[in-house]
């Protein structure tokens, strides 16, 4: 059961870190025999409450309530499961529950309750009932059970104290284990903390996942082509599997081979990596944009909530953009970084912000790259950068209009997310597609091989990571 902090302590956040297991057949056979009796938990909730329905019968959905019939159910039920880590799947029911039935009272209804049988559960213990003992932890079973210790892949990046809890879980066929912890919310100098008055704008794009623009001319360009080449990339390579086993797959009602089953065992261990590799990607964006907050005191966030897109059609390709795009992780990613660092997050209307003149307000045509030029008063900037300073003008809650000045950023700080990546080196262009005039725009073009350990396929003759002013090359 999660620990009560005391009001009065000083305020922390939750972070957790992803760590793999390494572990032995036995551990192996062990693990996924917890995560299975997990499952059998949750269904166990969904056969007593689809009896008490077909009963006329309300049904069981508080957390004291379901402990209470687990505990009638007696030690040995499910497994080396211990008492402690069903628990943990009974509250994740409960709290689902709770979550569906307060959207469908709010007018919501899309919300359903959770009724779908699971055959892996993940398992949570809090803290006091693991141990961990460097790159070892040792989970809990059930009593007469063997005890299980696991070896992690990586060290521990929290301190012991502030770890509360750990879960076991199963992601694309690999074992990962989940890391919780209190962080306490940075502390800073006399004269070092940000200002909650000075305000930042923060313009969310594909291209560029975060341009931030603040009143006193400064902006950061937070490049996404990296991760807009993994995805175009990852969607290539997945058509050439696709249609280089198409001939070999079995039929429709046909038992598959070894062969097959191994290349779906193949098939979801590239999705893991690839949306791992995203998600590092997302990360470093989001620690980019706070990093550089706090090196200029921006103490409030201005963030422009471009959610409303996602329910227009577009077309498939659009559509599929969109998708890979992730507003909600990217808002979610910003949100926690900001709260550790002590920045509030504002959402605001950004409606207009990419297509309004800052000087005159007239509407002016979309720009075909990247630079916004407006043909009324030839005012000219960063198609992003303007949005981001508009976004910082505005205020949430309000409308698409915007009354008070507004700064273009006159330095700009440019940065890159998902360096990490293959292919991912110095260069300004997108590092999959060669430099081929002929190379049609838009398109991914032909591949190039996979650079060697410490090569990349970048030109390293500049050094991007450096400040220059709109206009200079």
């Amino acid at each position: 059961m999660p620990r009560r902090r005391d009001p009065a302590a000083p305020p922390v956040v939750h972070r957790t870190a992803r760590i793999g297991l390494r572990v032995t057949p036995g551990q192996r056979r062990r693990c996924f025999g917890l995560l299975r009796s997990a499952g059998d938990v949750w269904s166990c909730v969904l056969e007593v409450n689809g009896w008490r329905r077909g009963r006329g019968a309300a049904p069981l959905v508080g957390y004291q309530d379901l402990c209470r019939e687990l505990a009638a159910c007696g030690p040995g039920t499910f497994g080396e499961l211990d008492s402690t880590g069903a628990r943990s799947v009974l509250r994740r029911f409960s709290d689902g529950w709770f979550a569906a039935a307060k959207r469908r009272h709010n007018g919501d209804g899309s919300a359903r309750f959770p009724r779908r049988r699971r055959h892996l559960m993940p398992v949570r213990w809090y803290h006091g009932t693991f141990t961990i003992a460097g790159q070892r932890v040792r989970i809990p079973t059930a009593q007469g059970t063997p005890r299980l210790w696991l070896r992690l892949a990586r060290q521990v990046p929290y301190p012991p104290g502030q770890i509360r809890s750990i879960t076991l879980l199963c992601e694309d066929g690999r074992l990962w284990l989940d890391v919780t912890a209190e962080i306490a919310v940075a502390t800073y100098q006399p004269g070092s903390r940000p200002d909650p008055r000075r305000i930042a704008g923060v313009d969310l794009g594909i291209i560029h996942p975060y341009a931030v623009a603040d009143g006193d001319g400064h902006g950061l360009l937070v490049s996404g082509r990296a991760i807009r080449a993994e995805h175009r990339m990852h969607l290539a390579d997945g058509k050439h599997r696709r249609r280089a086993v198409a001939a070999r797959s079995p039929k429709p009602g046909q038992r598959g081979s070894r062969r097959w089953r191994q290349y779906r065992r193949r098939l979801r261990l590239v999705e893991g990596r690839h949306r791992r590799r995203i998600r590092q990607a997302q990360h470093e964006a989001a620690k980019t944009v706070i990093g550089w907050a706090v090196a200029h005191k921006v103490g409030t966030l201005h963030v422009g909530d471009p959610r409303g897109v996602l329910t227009v059609q577009a077309g498939h390709r659009h559509n599929l953009r969109l998708r890979q795009w992730q507003i909600g992780r990217l808002l979610q990613l910003l949100h926690d970084k900001a709260a550790q660092a002590g920045i509030s997050v504002r959402l605001v209307d950004e409606r207009g912000t990419s297509s309004t003149c800052p000087g005159c307000r007239r509407r002016i045509p979309k720009p075909r790259g990247r630079t916004l030029s407006c043909p009324h008063c030839a005012c000219c900037g960063h198609r992003d950068l303007v949005a981001a300073a508009t976004i910082a003008t505005r205020h949430p809650g309000g409308g698409p209009t915007t009354t008070a000045a507004v700064v273009l950023p006159q330095v700009v700080t440019h940065r890159r997310a998902g360096r990490h990546l293959p292919g991912a080196g110095q260069s300004r262009c997108d590092p999959r597609r060669p430099p081929h005039p002929r190379t049609v725009r838009g398109s991914v073009g032909p591949r190039w091989p996979a650079p060697q350990r410490g090569e990349s396929l970048a030109n390293n003759s500049e050094d991007p990571q450096h400040h220059r002013k709109p206009g200079e090359r």
